[in-house]
């Protein structure tokens, strides 16, 4: 007997649907599956073939469930990405930083603030994999302790990208699915997104007093952390820069499809004669893609067996109310930490609609973003920051981390929830 007969009860498909959802966020949890050699991507990616394969889904109906205007977002912003990493802009910037005649604490502030702007506009990890390495050197070459530093970067980007809808992936998928407004979410997430880089700022600048010069640093060392990053071209970093400002103009003053506009201007970057579309492609983050599609098949595979529903109508017998602010706030903290935020922000958004769409995308999007510093694990650009960092032999542990990311977390979560009560 075939494995769609089995599950021809509904009690055996609901079962079906829920083990394959929790095995999934299980992967996530955990990063993947345990003895399998399988990644968040490939769980989730797995998870999407059970339920195609066991007929819970057509293929027509699994594509459909994948939410194609956040998909085309997120994709064209990797391609205007990728441009500005061909054309060399973030080493160049992160350079012209390193060379201003400025201390520590003033150097921590151009970088803080650079970083987060990039972020709001860019994707945050892309400025990380480029910024991290080229930042690093010039510490080293300044004799200034590295590691401060590169936890400034990770922080900012992470607290940067919440400024806008395209900051991050969170993000972008907020404001494709709730079809919020861009001009109006970047007005109510523009004060706690400064005050937060203000405290940042404030937290590494007192940190630093306590840490001394590091010794000068040997030419085998600063010939390993130097990274061979494509060379400067104005010509080619002017073209991305106007594709995307042009863009953001798009999104503030028109109603035109945001999904559709970065992608004419992701088209019109690709009409290259210096760069090839394979060197573009191959700086897509394919993964990252291929994560949100599984996931997007395998929630709404959960939410069609009406599994939610009965979760959130239990939850509100009990005094639960999702839709409650305080409530997704605490729970959007704890399931970011807990899958990432990303997976949680596409289980909580459905659950947690049924109140005022903008209320919980901006909540959504400020705690989501905001938690992503407490730990490494709770960002792609704290992954990639501490891996940048191992490859030029410094190390940040999980503990070096904590002593910043804790309380750089605890102080904007609590300047996100002052804000949110005001608003």
């Amino acid at each position: 007997m075939s494995l769609p007969a089995l599950l021809s009860t509904d009690g055996l498909h609901d079962a079906y649907v829920l083990a394959v959802f929790a095995t999934v966020y299980l992967g996530m949890i955990l990063g993947g599956l345990p003895k399998l050699h399988l990644d968040r991507t490939g769980v989730a990616l797995l998870g999407a073939i059970a339920i195609v394969g066991a007929e819970v889904m057509t293929p027509e109906a699994a594509a459909r469930a994948i939410h194609l205007p956040t998909i085309l977002l997120l994709f064209s912003f990797m391609v205007i990405s990728a441009q500005m990493r061909l054309g060399g802009f973030y080493g160049a910037v992160t350079r012209r930083i390193a060379a201003l005649p400025l201390g520590p604490a003033g150097l921590m502030g151009v970088v803080i603030a650079v970083a987060a702007a990039l972020s709001a506009v860019f994707s945050n990890d892309i400025v990380c994999l480029a910024v991290a390495p080229v930042l690093a050197e010039a510490c080293l070459r300044r004799r200034l302790d590295p590691v401060p530093f590169l936890l400034g970067l990770a922080c900012a980007s992470n607290i940067g990208s919440a400024a806008t809808l395209i900051g991050n992936p969170q993000n972008m998928l907020i404001g494709e699915v709730l079809k919020m407004p861009f001009a109006g979410y970047a007005l109510q997430a523009i004060g706690p997104v400064v005050v937060g880089l203000l405290a940042l700022w404030a937290l590494l600048a007192v940190s630093m007093r306590r840490t001394p010069p590091v010794a000068e640093p040997d030419p085998a060392q600063l010939a390993a952390v130097v990274a061979e990053g494509p060379p400067f071209d104005r010509w080619q970093t002017a073209k991305g820069l106007a594709v995307a400002l042009a863009l953001v103009g798009v999104f503030l003053f028109t109603d035109w499809p945001r999904d559709v506009a970065a992608l004419a201007g992701a088209g019109v970057l690709l009409l290259s004669q210096r760069f090839h579309s394979s060197k573009v492609m191959g700086l897509i983050d394919w993964e990252l893609l291929i994560l949100f599609m599984g996931l997007f098949v395998v929630n709404h595979a959960l939410e069609q067996t009406g599994l939610t529903r009965q979760a959130v109508a239990w939850l509100g017998a009990q005094g639960v109310d999702l839709a409650d602010p305080a409530t997704l706030f605490v729970a959007i903290l704890g399931l970011s930490n807990l899958v990432s935020n990303v997976p949680a922000v596409m289980v909580l958004m459905p659950l947690a609609n049924t109140g005022s769409g903008e209320h919980v995308g901006v909540t959504l999007a400020l705690v989501s973003t905001m938690a992503g510093n407490l730990l490494i694990v709770g960002s792609i650009a704290n992954i990639i920051v501490v891996d940048a960092a191992a490859r030029c032999g410094i190390t940040i542990d999980w503990r070096r981390h904590a002593r910043t990311g804790v309380p750089v977390t605890l102080v904007t979560l609590a300047v996100v929830a002052g804000w949110l009560a005001l608003g």
